[in-house]
């Protein structure tokens, strides 16, 4: 049983950063569970506010729903509830179910329900996806509205209204207008979770519409920097947060628009740049070039 209520979980992940562990591999892609532990074991050690197992940095969606319960499950015993944990759940409605009650049953502290699979539905039936999840489970629910589940405010609302455990929206949008409507209506009813590819770009901006918390990808190979960085946008210290925009941020973004999935594939390139072997993406995606980690390992240099 998870020691977190909804509501508790929902007051604990906005004290701080959020963190989205990259999933080990082998070099046969096998799942490596031993160097995963002790990636999660490092990562606890520091103070964030939770840790997503499994998420979008973590390959969830090249995961077997068996994977993903045993990558939870490596997740909460290792981690033995210093940090909260939070599973995925994905696809579609019967599967995110599935998922979430194996989520619950896995001792995990809360779930994170990304966009249904490919299919393309309108709000009505998105409220009852969302619905649907929250239902199976008594763990606090985080929605991912992007995608093909974005979510307007007036939805982001009938849902809370339906959902007692709907506790958080994590946005990967950045519609200004949408958010500020969203906000507007729900105030502090929800906990609101930065969620665009390497959020640092987007926090200062994105505190004013109330999301004073984001998750961020490179916590997992420069913790140090990550949290300074998290520390100067609550501080609102903009001439910090814009020297490290451009000693580290924007550089490492040039490197991850140069392919498509390297907003996955960079981050685990990272932590074995560190000294910490994540070993390969799964196909689809792919590694960085031989070039490309050299010049990571060299951009890592400056802030470490």
């Amino acid at each position: 049983m998870t020691p977190y209520s909804p509501s508790e979980l929902a007051a604990r992940l906005k004290t701080g950063l959020l963190s989205f562990p990259v999933t080990h591999f082998n070099a046969d892609l096998s799942f490596n569970e031993g160097g995963y532990r002790q990636h999660l074991s490092w990562l606890s050690q520091y103070d964030v506010a939770g840790l997503f197992a499994a998420g979008g940095t973590g390959e969830g969606f090249s995961l077997t729903p068996a994977e993903i319960d045993t990558v939870v499950r490596s997740a909460v015993a290792e981690v033995n509830g210093r940090v909260p944990v939070i599973a995925p759940a994905t696809g579609g409605t019967a599967t995110a179910v599935e998922q979430a009650r194996a989520a619950e049953a896995a001792g995990a502290d809360g779930l994170l329900l990304f966009p249904p699979y490919l299919t393309e539905a309108g709000q009505a039936g998105l409220i009852e996806h969302v619905s649907a999840v929250c239902r199976s489970t008594g763990l606090g629910v985080i929605v991912y509205s992007r995608a093909n589940a974005v979510l307007t405010d007036v939805t982001v609302a009938a849902l809370a209204e339906r959902n007692a455990n709907f506790v958080c929206l994590k946005d990967g949008v950045g519609n200004v207008e949408q958010l500020t409507r969203t906000y507007a209506r729900l105030g502090d009813r929800l906990t609101y979770i930065g969620g665009l590819p390497t959020a640092e770009t987007f926090a200062l901006p994105l505190l004013q519409l109330g999301m004073n918390t984001y998750s961020s990808a490179i916590f997992n190979f420069v913790p140090e920097f990550a949290l300074g960085f998290y520390a100067d946008v609550l501080a609102q210290n903009r001439a910090e947060v814009y020297r490290k925009l451009n000693e580290f941020v924007i550089p490492y973004l040039d490197l991850r628009d140069r392919t498509k999935g390297y907003a996955v594939s960079i981050v685990k390139a990272g932590v074995t740049a560190v000294g910490r072997d994540a070993g390969p993406v799964r196909p689809p995606l792919q590694d960085l070039t031989a070039d490309e980690r050299a010049q990571l390992t060299e951009l890592i240099g400056r802030v470490k």
